[in-house]
């Protein structure tokens, strides 16, 4: 499919060194962005053409922290269609937190490497709602053996997860995160006091020494870490700081603060940590979006980037940056209807979510007129021209 948006009034492009760009229109051809600011006539070609009416276009949402199972099925919260309606909050990729949420999990060393290798499977060719699921973080636990992460990355696992094996001490999974990191696989470790039974409590201490690419909430899931941790991380290490909804509002404030005084901005991300005991929450990163930037001066750009183009450069995704020939994943953002705002980023800036009136993944309309999540839109955002037998609204 040839896709075309017009009238977009202003771009934020998910990238932390330009996060905004002037342009007002985007062309995708099969499944990728193959121009921005392009000729009016440009559109001429496109067999849908989608009419922005001034609003704001972005990167699609990554959640980087999202516990599915099998299927659009959370059996945490006994849920079903919860990614679909994710969508409808703007994420149009996931990442697995690991499977840990999967009823009667298995522990020992054949389930734990079947677990992520049937969760990676079911996934490959399933795009609940149109969103792109990258599943399959093995679990770290004392039963696997270290050669058996060279043998899983190879099958084509690449998320490893610390924090809920049954470890004596949580300084024991060091080799297994060093193991992992030396197979290629992105690992992430549990931060903050314990979550659910199996999991347990981890400091910063304990994410300097394990060294992982992302700290999980690092503001706390739910319970943070010490407060003193927070500056330790920023300025003694290179770790990802994942700041998640579902996590204290005070310390992801706090950790903002410290990324922001040791330059790390680049580090800090924002993910959803659901769904979990805390609900499912399609809107999350809508939310933790709005709560950086009214409560802690995070330019409402700068909070997207930190939910797209950061979270695609730690986990190496090509999604997450408008920019010719990146994945064409594009949301399009307006005011809420009703408030005192008139575009999305003041919305943002203001403390509202941002209003929803299109999602595009991988260069195919998803929904275009109004999220079935989000408030309306200030703006109609509409289909102008449709040439294929489909209905986008």
């Amino acid at each position: 499919m040839k896709l075309g948006i017009r009238n977009i009034g202003q771009i934020a492009t998910g990238d932390l060194e330009k996060p905004l760009a002037e342009a007002d229109t985007i062309v995708c051809d099969a499944g990728r962005i193959t121009g921005i600011g392009v000729p009016k006539g440009a559109l001429d070609a496109c067999e849908v053409v989608i009419d922005a009416n001034g609003a704001t276009a972005a990167p699609g949402l990554i959640d980087s922290h999202v516990h599915i199972t099998f299927g659009d099925f959370t059996p945490r919260q006994n849920v079903v269609g919860y990614l679909s309606s994710y969508v409808h909050g703007g994420v149009t990729t996931s990442i697995s937190a690991s499977e840990v949420h999967v009823p009667g999990r298995p522990h020992d060393r054949g389930g734990l490497k079947a677990l992520a290798l049937a969760a990676r499977a079911c996934f490959e060719g399933y795009r609940p709602g149109g969103m792109r699921v990258h599943a399959g973080s093995v679990i770290l636990d004392p039963t696997l053996e270290l050669s058996d992460l060279a043998e899983l990355a190879a099958a084509g696992i690449w998320l490893a997860k610390a924090g809920f094996g049954a470890f004596d001490d949580a300084f024991d999974y060091a080799p297994y995160v060093k193991a992992a990191r030396e197979a290629g696989m992105i690992t992430t470790v549990h931060t903050g006091g314990s979550s659910i039974p199996g999991s347990g409590a981890i400091s910063g201490d304990h994410i300097l020494a394990l060294d992982p690419h992302v700290s999980f909430h690092v503001n706390g899931g739910p319970t943070a870490m010490p407060d003193a941790d927070f500056k330790r991380l920023a300025t003694e290490s290179e770790v990802a700081l994942q700041i998640c909804t579902a996590g204290n509002l005070r310390t992801a404030l706090l950790c903002l603060e410290q990324a922001r005084k040791a330059d790390a901005l680049h580090r800090l991300l924002i993910a959803t940590d659901t769904p979990t005991g805390s609900g499912v929450m399609p809107l999350g990163l809508l939310y933790t979006m709005s709560h950086l930037s009214a409560l802690g001066g995070l330019a409402p750009e700068l909070a997207i980037a930190c939910a797209t183009g950061n979270n695609a450069r730690v986990y190496g995704l090509d999604a997450g940056v408008l920019k010719e020939d990146r994945l064409a994943d594009v949301i399009l953002l307006d005011a809420p209807d009703g408030g005192t705002q008139r575009t999305a980023l003041n919305a943002i800036r203001h403390g509202d979510i941002a209003a929803i009136g299109a999602v595009i993944s991988n260069g195919v309309p998803r929904f275009v007129g109004r999220s079935r999540n989000t408030p309306a839109t200030c703006r109609e955002i509409r289909v102008e021209r449709c040439d294929i037998p489909a209905s986008f609204d």
